[in-house]
């Protein structure tokens, strides 16, 4: 029997585990729910009048600061699912008592604490689910790695991360950035979406941010990252929302965060085989 084609759907929930347990459920076994260089990758290839350009969307990877056994702080990008995979686990994070000295609380910036234990696997590519996934040195993930998974981890010394670009940055400044590159999934795919994106509106910058530099070196956490879009095409003349509506279209765009809290609504895109043959999306139904 040939393979069924993969078709994705948009799942959104006012609360961010609602949102990723009905993604869950719609990939199933066989699909996947979007990482951000599988969200980056899909805008290159869209057309700007493409939702996947004109909203925001959570993506199924974190950036995490965690400590090596040997003491050393690192961050650790994971694309596919980690410790914040499970609805249950943020549901942990939310429930979690809120003084500072709660292992398992929200820090001061709204980023989520992680266990020793769950700090322990995840450096060495340890998933909560007992599964393993490749971890990648940064120096060897900027070279370029042959058969790429979609699951994976990118390691990088937690000051190469603290020092990338943050906030509204020239798009050639970007291509070489680190945190930039780990997002997009490598150095070319990092260009490809620049590339795309510059030419989407009248504007000389693009958003990347992170909250590297107020993070507490003392304290193994975590943010979900979230890839945003606006409402706007080349010839967009959109307003933003009350606040910043002296920008329009693409100016409205923020970018790239992995600085977003995790109190939060959630917009996953949920990857899943599609039987064409007992659809009715591709009848036809007449006049």
């Amino acid at each position: 029997m040939p393979e069924m084609p993969m078709e994705a759907a948009i799942i959104y929930e006012s609360h961010l585990p609602d949102a990723l347990r009905r993604a869950l459920i719609h990939a199933g076994d066989d699909g996947f729910v979007a990482s951000m260089p599988q969200l980056l990758h899909a805008r290159v290839g869209a057309s700007f009048d493409n939702i996947i350009w004109n909203t925001w969307f959570t993506a199924n990877s974190e950036e995490c600061v965690a400590r090596t056994p040997q003491g050393n702080w690192v961050m650790v990008a994971i694309h596919g699912g980690g410790i914040f995979a499970s609805p249950e686990r943020i549901r942990t994070l939310y429930h979690a008592n809120v003084d500072r000295g709660s292992e398992l609380g929200f820090t001061g910036i709204f980023a989520a604490r992680i266990s020793e234990r769950e700090n322990r696997d995840i450096v060495e590519g340890r998933l909560p689910d007992g599964r393993q996934i490749p971890v990648f040195d940064f120096n060897a993930f900027k070279q370029g790695i042959d058969g790429l998974p979609r699951h994976y981890a990118v390691v990088m010394d937690l000051d190469v991360a603290k020092n990338a670009h943050t906030g509204y940055v020239g798009f050639d400044d970007l291509k070489d950035d680190p945190m930039m590159i780990v997002r997009a999934g490598g150095v070319e795919q990092a260009a490809a979406y620049l590339d795309k994106a510059r030419t989407r509106g009248n504007t000389g910058t693009i958003g990347s941010w992170h909250s590297f530099n107020e993070m507490k070196a003392d304290q193994p956490q975590s943010c979900i990252c979230v890839m945003y879009g606006s409402p706007a095409g080349a010839r967009a003349r959109i307003y933003a929302p009350q606040g910043i509506n002296h920008l329009r279209g693409v100016q409205t765009d923020f970018g790239l965060r992995g600085d977003t809290g995790m109190i939060n609504m959630g917009r996953y895109v949920a990857v899943a085989p599609h039987d064409v043959s007992t659809s009715v999306r591709h009848l036809s139904f007449g006049a």
